[in-house]
């Protein structure tokens, strides 16, 4: 006869985990469950690349966009001509 035994064991799954800043904290997930989450002190700071920016517990991406994205064409005189 055979037995079944269960055995604990710890895998590691650091590189897996994703953390959302939100309300003065950093949450932690794993896929999309939430399994627990950093506590930030107050007067933290966060650093970003140059094409982001941190404003008050938010990051903006600075992009690039058009004015008129339903233009047709661009460089045209006022007499139509393109």
């Amino acid at each position: 006869m055979n037995h079944v035994v269960l055995k604990q064991q710890k895998i590691d799954v650091t590189d897996r985990i994703v953390g959302k800043l939100k309300n003065g904290e950093i949450e932690l997930y794993l896929e999309n469950e939430k399994i627990g989450n950093i506590q930030l002190p107050n007067g933290y700071l966060i650093q970003v690349d140059h094409h982001f920016e941190a404003d008050q517990q938010k990051i903006y991406q600075n992009v690039t966009t058009t004015q008129h994205p339903q233009a047709k064409y661009t460089d045209c005189d006022e007499g139509g001509w393109c």
